[in-house]
């Protein structure tokens, strides 16, 4: 019987995923998904990666943009933004299963430069189209590489890289090439949202974060926006706010302690922000995701 690309994932996942579904492997970078039931909405701050989905359907939301894909697909992601995920078909019987790779701008900078491949388009930062039958195949070649321990330290760099080159020779390629042009906008932008990530709960002028990414605060909003599809300040609030969220479950604060250590000075201006974005007030949104973990948690 042929292996392929879903049966690696599946029986990765089977044997090594958490209460979460998430498996890492021990290839930096590389993830296995596995949810066996329809999810609630995930809010994160993506960074850029690829998502080989196998079974199952999942949503992603950016802005006002909503993709929708299942298997034999691969969402894209190029840039560090706020998005919104739910698995939307899974089951037991039938999981959602995923492969995730984030991706690595050096890698793709020194195999773009070999390639001699310079056309770099504008859009958005998340897409999806068909898996490229080569990126599945390279994807299957490196699973199986988990299946040897003693080679994976040896050998995963170059699976990885080859995976790299395949994705910058398919469908993706294109977009993918924006994230080696180190002086390109979406690079220049990377680095000063990694201060907005680093430094969220203090203040940070536009001109500040502008100096970072070497552009004039107005060249720097502009582009912020066209990458991000929001502006520096709605990016930090929802940082702030995703974090604060993850302290009330995860560390059991109040909304009044995480408002204050995520930056907040104002606890009412902090419940209107975070209302509007989870579409619950604070206390009662928390209590109400620790009481579904604890469902989740006591079903066998």
């Amino acid at each position: 019987m042929t292996d392929t690309l879903l049966d690696a994932v599946r029986r990765y996942a089977d044997t090594y995923a958490d209460a979460d579904g998430l498996a890492r492997t021990p290839v930096p970078g590389l993830t296995t998904i596995r949810s066996t039931s329809p999810s609630g909405l995930l809010y994160a701050i993506a960074r850029p990666l690829v998502c080989l989905v196998l079974q199952g359907t999942k949503q992603v939301t950016m802005g006002s943009q909503t993709l929708t894909f299942g298997p034999g697909d691969s969402l894209l992601i190029t840039a560090d933004v706020p998005t919104v995920s739910q698995v939307t078909a899974a089951s037991a019987a039938r999981p959602y299963l995923s492969l995730v790779l984030d991706l690595d701008p050096a890698v793709i900078a020194d195999l773009s430069m070999q390639m001699q491949t310079a056309s770099v388009p504008d859009g958005g930062a998340v897409r999806f189209e068909p898996t490229d039958g080569e990126v599945a195949d390279a994807a299957l070649r490196l699973m199986r590489l988990l299946e040897r321990p003693e080679a994976v330290p040896v050998l995963h760099a170059q699976r990885v890289r080859e995976l790299h080159y395949w994705l910058l020779e398919g469908r993706h390629g294109a977009a993918i090439r924006r994230l080696g042009w180190p002086e390109g906008n979406a690079r220049r932008v990377a680095r000063a949202v990694a201060v907005l990530r680093e430094a969220f709960a203090q203040p940070l002028p536009m001109e500040q974060l502008a100096s970072v990414a070497g552009m004039s605060p107005s060249s720097f909003y502009q582009h912020f926006r066209a990458v991000t599809s929001l502006s520096p300040l709605q990016f930090q609030k929802q940082l702030r706010l995703i974090e604060a969220r993850r302290l009330m479950l995860a560390d059991g604060m109040t909304a009044s302690d995480a408002a204050f250590a995520v930056g907040y000075e104002s606890v009412p201006q902090f419940t209107r922000e975070y209302r509007r974005m989870f579409g619950l007030p604070p206390a009662k949104d928390a209590e109400g995701m620790r009481g579904a973990m604890a469902v989740a948690g006591a079903t066998p």
